[in-house]
């Protein structure tokens, strides 16, 4: 098990960006969560199988079909397994 924080720049907020990132991480086993930030950013912390995650990490830089993504900064990590399920974040 791998984990990643990733977080997503560009027009992605009003989009159905978390929802979708939600849908595909859940296709994919992946736990974690998906949330947006004050300065417009999508950030997300998740937690699975590495190739799983870099699935979801080439899914993020296409993004929902209404977004456009410019740049996804991903940080790699150990996983901690403190998730249970993928879900958004208010």
């Amino acid at each position: 098990m791998k984990a990643m924080k990733a977080t997503v720049f560009g027009k992605v907020q009003g989009v159905w960006f978390r929802d979708s990132t939600c849908t595909e991480a859940q296709n994919l086993n992946i736990f974690g969560w998906v949330k947006n930030m004050p300065d417009g950013t999508v950030m997300l912390e998740a937690e699975g199988e590495e190739s799983d995650l870099k699935q979801l990490e080439a899914w993020l830089h296409g993004g929902s079909p209404r977004s456009t993504v410019e740049r996804v900064d991903v940080e790699w990590q150990k996983a901690h397994g403190n998730f249970l399920t993928f879900e958004i974040n208010f």
